[in-house]
């Protein structure tokens, strides 16, 4: 009898080595987050249509976030004490929801704020004197500390979309005007829509003689300005700083080439170049680090011109790219394969927040990280239903809020978001996948757990075997779905 119960041990003990529980987890349009689980097969499969190489690893991921813009912090201050705790539970609690660990803020004003402001708009004030934070004790520093209480470890880059005014050529800043009725009409007649645009109640009061250009230095090309405007940054983090918030990363411009109706000013990279040598020292004294970007446009040279600059070069540590500039960040992966990229910015969408949308940002996620991504970043955490800026941009977000009910919903780009970023943990390696079948990523977390997510984009059910070591996965995935599979580290 002892020998035949310990006959059952081992078979038990056998078949627990051979037979492996994955946790799955599938999204489709109808139905969020279902979890479920599935097993393992030993032993080769006889049509493997996509192999998971362990040994192939490629760039480390450093996290997920998104973005601390005004209009998310008003718009949750809608609803009830209870929910904000909760939605914010749902994003920044470790292994709760999305799990964030990494967001960007504004250096005062950006295109989803309140209004205009800067940190100091007295004119010639190269001693920033009036320098001052106060705006944010309002806005960003309770909505940052509020993550900050549900996960202390929070890392946080800021960049400016404007200088100061006074800093400016154009005194003004904005570097485009609102289009009329008539600009708007020309250019539908060329075939240009301007989606997710309503210009019907925004204003900027920009004047022509003051529009900004591609391809122009926008910021004054003093010795003053560029000193005094490092110190702002310095007297930025500092100001932070006092408040318990650490800034660990700052990039000098958002979109430094797109003259925009909303906060923004256009620079040459070489104008950049002599800024950063101005910045660098001043981000050193603080533990700060200084990326390149945020860069949105498909032209590797302009890159290329801070990382080999004498005056930049030693101090850019990273790069951030963003939606042109998905078509950079392949190439100079390709040449500096040691630094630093992030996804700096999600595309905004149209405040529709559609599924069709949600199907496009995978397709974002793929290209960012197949070409080298150690970040991504969504960018509205939460905006009102509609999503409409002060300057008259619908964008999509992770939480829309309904301002006559007083409630809120998690929008699908935050179940896809949550997809990657409950299970992709900091530290987890980018892995190789060959086969047939390439609408997936693949993670390997620093516990040896695998993280594998999977589209299904076609309108049926589909199964899919997956090879990973000498073990196979065959789930059979629902249509038009997205799907995460965890497979516990040795």
């Amino acid at each position: 009898m002892k020998k035949i119960i310990l006959s059952l041990v081992t078979i038990g003990i056998s078949m627990q080595s051979i037979a492996q529980k994955v946790t799955w987890v599938s999204t489709t349009k109808t139905d969020h987050w279902a979890v479920s689980n599935l097993k393992t097969v030993a032993g080769e499969s006889n049509a493997v249509d996509v192999e998971i190489l362990p040994a192939g690893t490629k760039q480390t991921i450093n996290g997920f976030g998104g973005c601390f813009n005004e209009l998310g912090y008003t718009s949750l201050q809608l609803l009830s004490i209870k929910d904000r705790q909760a939605i914010m539970k749902e994003l920044f609690a470790p292994g709760v929801g999305a799990s964030f660990t990494i967001c960007r803020m504004p250096v005062g004003a950006n295109d989803f704020s309140l209004n205009w402001y800067s940190y100091d708009e007295t004119e010639g004030d190269f001693k920033l004197k009036d320098f001052s934070i106060a705006h944010d004790m309002h806005t960003l520093v309770p909505f940052i500390k509020d993550a900050q209480k549900i996960n202390p470890a929070l890392k946080l880059w800021a960049s400016p979309w404007s200088p100061p005014q006074w800093m400016k050529k154009n005194k003004h800043y904005a570097a485009a005007m609102i289009p009329t009725k008539e600009m708007i009409k020309k250019y539908e007649e060329r075939g240009i829509k301007l989606t997710g645009m309503d210009f019907s109640n925004a204003e900027n009061g920009l004047k022509p003689d003051q529009v900004g250009k591609e391809g122009a230095d926008m910021f004054i090309q003093d010795n003053q300005y560029f000193k005094t405007y490092a110190q702002y940054f310095g007297k930025f983090v500092d100001a932070y700083k006092q408040q318990g918030i650490k800034i660990g990363m700052v990039m000098p411009q958002n979109e430094f080439n797109s003259a925009q109706v909303f906060p923004s000013c256009t620079w040459t990279a070489h104008g950049l170049a002599k800024f950063v040598s101005y910045l660098g020292p001043q981000m050193e004294q603080r533990g700060a680090n200084v990326f390149f970007g945020t860069v949105e446009r498909a032209n590797e040279k302009l890159t290329d011109t801070l990382l080999t600059s004498p005056e930049s070069a030693k101090y850019i540590k990273g790069v951030g790219f963003q939606w042109a500039g998905k078509g950079a960040i392949a190439g100079i992966h390709q040449r500096y394969p040691n630094l630093a990229l992030y996804q700096s910015e999600q595309e905004c969408g149209d405040g529709q927040n559609d599924w069709k949308y949600c199907r496009y940002t995978w397709d974002l996620m793929k290209h960012y990280f197949n070409s080298g991504a150690n970040a991504y970043m969504y960018w509205n955490i939460a905006l009102k239903e509609g999503g409409i800026s002060h300057w008259g941009w619908r964008q999509n977000s992770l939480v829309s809020v309904d301002t006559t009910g007083r409630t809120y919903k998690f929008n699908y780009e935050y179940y896809l978001l949550k997809h990657l970023s409950h299970y992709v943990k900091p530290g987890a390696k980018l892995l190789t996948a060959s086969g047939t079948f390439n609408n997936l990523l693949a993670f390997k977390n620093p516990d040896n757990s695998v993280v594998i997510v999977i589209q299904n984009d076609g309108e049926a059910n589909k199964m899919v075997n997956i090879k990973l070591g000498n073990k196979t996965i065959s789930p059979l995935l629902k249509a038009d779905s997205f799907n995460t599979f965890l497979l516990a580290g040795k």
